[in-house]
């Protein structure tokens, strides 16, 4: 149904939408995140460094045209035909004026083959102004907004000090929703004492959603990180390969056929990953999905609803 895979990948979708191969280009907006300047907390979730999850986006202190820049002149080797997606990435990307975020998205979709928006940001960060301004954004360009949910368990979200209820995060999707503005939730894997069962009825809750796409995070204890320090003192359960590769495998399963992957796995900095090793080989951990899937002879939606 999705070319070579059994799941509904984004590469899939958005070669059906945008008619070829489309790459997303991670930016910093120099933004920062209430729950690390004091409004929600001050050290922000317990997994997260200081570079925030843009380990991986370009650096701050170019401007949102020059990372662009510099992204694609890198990746243009790999794709010279393709489209690209400015994905606002690094820390909480609606955590600004609306003037300054009008400026620094409109530099992003105004540059040569960017075709799309994407901003991950926080569910408590989305007051009426900012969807009305996303909104604009939606009628503009193809837009989709990422929420870090990663739990409905409250006693995990107190322990990665998430800083929001769940009733925050199903206004966040009901007020995105209404705009027509699609959705992409967070969901991390293998969070201290959260057993199979809490995880996929995570899994179970986003697909209910009916949100346009989710992503699947495997939980990494990285240097610099509160989590690091946790766990060097309280020693907790990391996910073998295996583990991770058959909990992927039952929440696809869980997901319906038109919910959209945006990630199977997560990114760790090898310079600062402690726990798990294995996750570095990420293209082992991709194909043992794909076996997994084919030896079950699986598929995305096969116990959807169940």
């Amino acid at each position: 149904m999705w070319k070579d895979k059994r799941y509904h990948s984004l590469d899939y979708e958005l070669r059906k939408v945008f008619g070829r191969k489309t790459i997303k280009l991670s930016l910093d907006g120099g933004f920062t995140c209430p729950n690390r300047d004091g409004t929600v907390g001050n050290r922000g979730c317990i997994f997260c460094g200081e570079e925030g999850s843009g380990e991986f986006a370009a650096e701050r202190c170019l401007s949102i045209s020059e990372q662009i820049g510099n992204q694609k002149e890198f990746l243009s080797k790999k794709w010279p035909e393709g489209k690209y997606i400015a994905y606002f990435q690094n820390f909480t990307n609606t955590y600004s004026t609306c003037e300054d975020l009008r400026q620094k998205y409109e530099e992003a979709i105004s540059l040569d083959d960017v075709s799309g928006l994407s901003i991950a940001t926080r569910p408590d960060c989305l007051n009426l102004d900012i969807l009305d301004l996303l909104e604009e954004f939606n009628m503009k360009t193809f837009l989709w907004v990422e929420l870090g949910l990663q739990t409905i368990h409250e006693d995990t979200a107190k322990f990665i000090r998430r800083g929001y209820d769940l009733s925050v995060y199903e206004n966040a999707v009901r007020e995105l929703k209404k705009r027509n503005i699609r959705v992409v939730t967070h969901l991390i894997f293998g969070l201290p004492k959260e057993s199979t069962k809490d995880i996929l009825d995570s899994v179970r809750y986003v697909a209910k959603t009916n949100t346009w796409g989710v992503k699947f995070h495997l939980l990494y204890v990285q240097k610099g990180t509160d989590l690091y320090e946790y766990y060097k003192k309280n020693p907790f359960h990391i996910l073998s390969k295996d583990e991770y590769i058959n909990l992927v495998c039952d929440a696809i399963e869980l997901l319906p056929e038109n919910m959209v992957i945006h990630r199977l796995t997560g990114d760790g900095k090898k310079e600062l990953l402690v726990e798990p090793r294995w996750s570095l080989d990420k293209l082992r951990v991709l194909s043992g999905i794909d076996m997994e899937l084919k030896r079950r002879d699986s598929f995305q939606g096969k116990n959807y609803n169940i």
